[in-house]
């Protein structure tokens, strides 16, 4: 498939032990060899990526024209995407960190239970199919830097939230995420525990942060300041390591992170 810029390889149903099959995308840049190693984005919610025929509302996030300038500028290296589609009214199951979740008390678990659309909370199932199945086979497939500095998570609201929650339970595997409008009032406070416990040392990971105040951003700032806290405490240096930023007058959909996701990919994917 061609896309705007470079090419996207879509693997149908792929198919997982842990999780229900579902598409996955790659992305190749212009200019790919199988003479280069590359290094790799894993990104949630696939299917609003490159084509609007898929997208959420026929709006995509535009990645190939936005990754490919950065590239072309130098500001980051040649990167392979892989764009894991969701699954449906399964969404919210697979993306809920499931850990913190055990910690709600019942009545906050009896709240977000209409959104779980009657499925058991699997996160950690969907991350182990990323981890042992899925990344194994891009690496086998494609030239990849498979090592976890080369290696990076990304998505937006509850697509944020699982790639906190992947960094988390995974620091060997990948060493950044990037959060986009992360819906932390899926967890109240219970997020920020976990990651007070969970986040990896400095040094070697990259988070990004940030969060518009229209639609269901304009709550996030109070939880957002809550993480913020966690990530000074544990040692984390703004604009270095972690960045978190409020964007006036963004929603939460596809055409704010569309506008606004060259500032991620810059952050997360520019070289050390």
């Amino acid at each position: 498939m061609i896309a705007m810029n470079g090419t996207v390889i879509r693997y149908p149903h792929f198919k997982s032990n842990f999780v229900n099959p579902r598409h996955v995308e790659v992305w190749l840049p212009s200019g790919y060899s199988e003479g280069k190693y590359y290094p790799v984005l894993y990104m949630h919610d696939g299917q609003n990526l490159f084509f609007e025929n898929d997208a959420y509302a026929g709006i995509t996030w535009q990645i190939d024209p936005v990754l490919s300038n950065l590239i072309q500028t130098k500001k980051v290296p040649s990167t392979i995407v892989v764009g894991i589609w969701n699954d449906g009214d399964r969404r919210y199951a697979d993306y809920l960190p499931q850990r913190p979740f055990t910690e709600l008390s019942d009545r906050e678990k009896a709240n977000i239970t209409p959104y779980l659309n009657g499925n058991p909370v699997q996160s950690d199932s969907y991350l182990k199919f990323l981890v042992s199945e899925l990344k194994p086979f891009i690496d086998q497939t494609y030239p990849t830097l498979s090592e976890r500095a080369h290696t990076k998570i990304m998505g937006s609201s509850m697509g944020g939230l699982i790639s906190a929650y992947a960094v988390c339970e995974y620091p060997d595997v990948f060493s950044g995420a990037g959060c986009v409008s992360t819906n932390w009032i899926s967890l109240p406070a219970v997020m920020a525990r976990y990651m007070e416990e969970k986040l990896p040392k400095p040094q070697h990971h990259r988070f990004y942060f940030d969060y518009g105040t229209l639609g269901l951003d304009a709550f996030y700032e109070p939880h957002q300041m809550q993480v913020d806290k966690v990530m000074e405490s544990i040692g984390y240096t703004q604009s270095e390591d972690w960045v978190t930023r409020k964007f006036e007058g963004a929603d939460h959909n596809e055409a704010a992170w569309q506008e606004r996701v060259h500032i991620p990919l810059e952050f997360l994917l520019k070289m050390n």
